[in-house]
């Protein structure tokens, strides 16, 4: 069953295909007589107005990274007749700072307002939704990626449109014959033609590192001697609004030096050098810290020692 919730909006007026059917009556007196006459009757069939509606349903711009975004439209059938309508997407919009990369566009079939991939029907190319019942609505799912170039913090809009499958054009246009119940399609207020936006904000993120070391000699001092222990400190920098993931710190041990076991700490707080349940792995070559999803504007510091042979 396809999602055609009903909404509060109303549909204009009486339903297309509906009769309306009148007939006169006349009464009289004719001497001491009285009597009364009536006409014949008018049938009027309700022609099919052609309107809709179209909303944006992200009330604030929607994050969007390495991942594809799901943005929600609502298409509501204003008319008062059953129509079916083509959708089309615009990610063109003039203002902005980039032009989102359409995948799909997608109904709603289930009506639970949630997308579902593998259950929610996609739009072949040139196919318009189902037919939407007067004072119905169908709720699309547009997919879109983020372009190559595109910089965190950069924003953008998608257009998406419903034309009626009857046709559109200027209020007044009629299609003869081609209205619900067999009378004519006549084009509403709408141009029978609608659209809405919803809008994308990029949320990026990016990694740098920086390394650093300290000396502590035999003697107190800072030479690099042999017996001379080395503190590396690791400093990974997440800038941006969005984040990472799988986010892995390693580092070889240089060449002339050993490992001093458990030195391996993670914002000052000690790791063990086995692989369990915390984020650091210390090997016989070099120490590996898992730090997993980050966050932009966050910083991890690492730091394990070695001393010169």
């Amino acid at each position: 069953m396809l999602g055609l919730a009903p909404q509060a909006a109303s549909a204009t007026g009486v339903t297309a295909g509906t009769l309306i059917q009148n007939t006169a009556t006349a009464t009289y007196t004719a001497g001491a007589a009285s009597g009364s006459v009536t006409s014949n009757t008018v049938t009027v069939k309700v022609d099919e107005l052609l309107d809709v509606a179209v909303a944006g349903l992200t009330t604030t711009p929607l994050a969007i990274g390495a991942a594809n975004a799901v943005l929600e439209y609502r298409v509501t059938n204003t008319g008062n007749g059953p129509e079916a309508f083509n959708l089309t997407v615009n990610p063109t919009v003039a203002g902005n700072n980039f032009d989102a990369v359409v995948q799909s566009i997608v109904v709603d079939s289930n009506g639970n307002g949630t997308y579902e991939p593998g259950v929610d029907t996609i739009l072949a190319s040139g196919s318009s939704t189902p037919s939407i019942a007067a004072d119905g609505s169908l709720k699309v799912f547009v997919i879109v990626s983020l372009p190559a170039g595109a910089t965190d913090g950069q924003s953008s809009q998608v257009r998406l449109t419903a034309d009626a499958v009857t046709g559109t054009g200027t209020p007044g246009t009629a299609f003869t014959g081609q209205g619900d119940g067999g009378g004519d399609a006549v084009v509403g207020a709408s141009g029978a033609s609608a659209n809405g936006l919803d809008a994308l904000i990029a949320s990026l993120a990016s990694v740098s590192l920086s390394k650093s070391a300290t000396i502590l000699d035999p003697f107190g001092g800072s030479k690099a001697v042999p017996g001379s222990v080395v503190t590396y400190t690791l400093v990974a920098t997440i800038s941006g609004s969005g984040q990472v993931g799988s986010l892995h710190v390693t580092d070889s041990y240089p060449s002339g030096t050993t490992y001093q076991a458990n030195t391996l700490k993670l914002e000052g707080a000690s790791l063990t050098d086995v692989s369990d349940t915390d984020e650091g792995v210390a090997t016989g070559t070099g120490i590996d810290v898992n730090l997993g999803s980050v966050a932009g504007g966050t910083t991890k510091t690492i730091k394990f020692d070695v001393k010169i042979n």
